[in-house]
């Protein structure tokens, strides 16, 4: 679609537009269908057909052609003409950070306010509560963990144990991994 959205203008007849200018096709068919209101003459052209770099380049939004290629071109011939760029594409609101105008992005839903389904109460996040939780879940017949040697404190943990036996690593001493047999062993 964006490679054939242009056309060439041969004869402007008319128009506003100037002949070899190449304008996308929605702003021949307002500027002919004017002219038909008007019962003045319509402009010709012939389509185009672009290669990608060119079709990027040739958006209305400086912005996204910009990001393609030729950034210091593009940048600098929009100064120049004043353009102004009004974000109407993905694109370009991903590059200045805002919002993109899709779905959550549209206006309607940018006033909705969503809240919690129901209130998570105090209690759950006291350290008591949290610790007998934890409790629970390394009482199910999982392995202990052993939150110390994790680095995990909780106020008042042992020092990290040597293999679980409850006396203190020495510093600078890692824990001994068990070799497991693996199918690649055999």
């Amino acid at each position: 679609r964006q490679m054939l959205k242009k056309v060439r203008i041969e004869n402007a007849a008319e128009t506003e537009l100037l002949p070899g200018q190449l304008v996308d096709k929605v702003v021949l068919v307002r500027e002919n269908a004017r002219m038909r209101a008007e019962k003045s003459e319509e402009a010709t052209f012939e389509p185009l057909i672009l290669g990608i770099t060119k079709a990027s380049l040739a958006t209305e939004s400086f912005l996204s052609a910009a990001s393609f290629q030729e950034t210091t071109k593009v940048l600098t011939d929009a100064a120049i003409e004043g353009k102004i760029d009004r974000l109407n594409g993905l694109k370009e609101n991903v590059i200045i950070g805002k919002l993109i105008p899709a779905a959550t992005g549209l206006k309607r839903y940018r006033t909705i306010e969503i809240g919690p389904s129901e209130k998570v109460p105090r209690e759950s996040y006291e350290r008591e509560t949290l610790l007998a939780a934890l409790e629970e879940i390394g009482s199910d017949g999982a392995a202990d963990i052993d939150f110390a040697a994790l680095g995990i404190d909780f106020g008042g943990s042992p020092e990290p144990t040597a293999e679980g036996n409850g006396k203190p690593r020495e510093a600078g001493e890692a824990e001994e991994t068990p070799e497991v047999e693996t199918p690649l062993d055999e």
